[in-house]
């Protein structure tokens, strides 16, 4: 099956760990992300936030007269460096693949969030709302780990990309 792809990316002027502490803790996510709320349904299986754990969050915006629910299971944790976690519940997708990555650089940190997921035709649905969705994830968590952490660098760097596989927009789904 074909495979949907988006990212976004962002060179934030903080230290790596003042990024790894917001993005490693689901309930911190409502400080500085698009979510009203937020909260672990169960630990890990070696570590509270390890792999295992599965997390709850709740977007801050509404979306067919409710606030959308994604329950999140953490796959792989390299502390302070990258963070891969699957959807398993409350967004319409199938086989989701989520992983942050964080980057030391001279100017800071390094942040990319990428996701691949089955195109179904919910999934392309959900590839069009997450292609705007994850640069203002990004965008977000840089300026909340440098408002908590500043580092003095040169300008920071802001890239986005948002892509399928192949290289066009998925297809609208008929109505």
């Amino acid at each position: 099956m074909e495979r949907l792809e988006l990212s976004a990316e962002r060179t934030a002027r903080a230290t790596p760990e003042a990024v790894w502490a917001l993005v490693s803790d689901a309930t911190r996510y409502p400080d500085w992300g698009p979510w009203r709320a937020a909260k672990y349904r169960r630990p890990g299986d070696t570590s509270p936030r390890g792999p295992g754990a599965v997390q709850w969050l709740q977007s801050s915006r509404r979306y067919l007269m409710r606030y959308p629910v994604s329950v999140e299971k953490i796959l792989e944790v390299e502390e302070g460096r990258r963070l891969a976690y699957t959807v398993i519940r409350g967004i319409p997708v199938r086989n989701y693949r989520a992983e942050v990555t964080l980057t030391p650089t001279g100017d800071g940190t390094h942040i990319r969030w990428a996701a691949t997921f089955d195109s179904t035709p919910r999934g392309r649905l959900v590839w069009r709302g997450l292609r705007t969705l994850y640069p203002e994830i990004v965008e977000a968590l840089a300026g909340a780990a440098e408002r908590q952490d500043p580092q003095p660098a040169r300008q920071a760097e802001t890239q986005t990309e948002t892509q399928t596989t192949p290289e066009t927009p998925p297809q609208t789904a008929p109505r």
